[in-house]
C-alpha cells in the first residue's frame, strides 16, 4: 500500500510521488469519490512539455466531465495506458494502479505543495 503521509498534494485533489526527478501524479480517492463512476480518461501524450496549472487531460464520470490539471511542470515521461483502458482503476485504486501520468520535472517542483495533514484539512473543511 502506498505511504499516503509521503506524497504532495493539491487543491485541486491531485497526488503527487516523488523518485528521484520523475514524479506519479494522481487523483485522491476523495476526488475519485466526489466523481463517482469514472468511464473515460484522456491523458497527454509522451514527450508533452506541461506547465503547472495548465488543463492536461480529462476525467469523465457518469457524475460529470473533470478537466485534469497538472500540479507541476515538466515533461510527460509515461502514461497509464491501463487506465485509460479500464478507467474504473481511478475509482478503485486511485493510489496505486490508478495513477494517471509520470513527469519527469526539475529541483523543487513540489515546493509549494501539501503535506497529507494539510490535504485532510482541506477536504475535511
Amino acid at each position: 500500500m502506498t505511504d499516503l503521509n509521503a506524497l504532495s498534494y493539491t487543491d485541486e485533489h491531485e497526488w503527487i510521488a516523488a523518485d528521484g526527478d520523475t514524479v506519479t501524479i494522481g487523483i485522491t480517492d476523495y476526488a475519485a469519490d466526489k466523481l463517482g463512476d469514472v468511464v473515460f480518461v484522456e491523458l497527454p501524450a509522451v514527450g508533452t512539455e506541461i506547465t503547472a496549472g495548465s488543463v492536461v487531460g480529462e476525467i469523465e464520470s457518469t457524475k460529470s466531465v473533470g478537466e485534469l490539471y497538472a500540479p507541476v511542470a515538466g515533461t510527460v515521461v509515461e502514461i497509464n495506458d491501463a487506465v485509460v483502458d479500464d478507467p474504473s482503476l481511478v475509482n478503485a485504486e486511485p493510489f496505486a494502479g490508478g495513477w494517471l501520468i509520470k513527469v519527469s520535472v526539475a529541483a523543487g517542483a513540489l515546493d509549494g505543495l501539501m503535506d497529507r495533514d494539510a490535504y485532510v484539512a482541506l477536504t475535511e473543511g
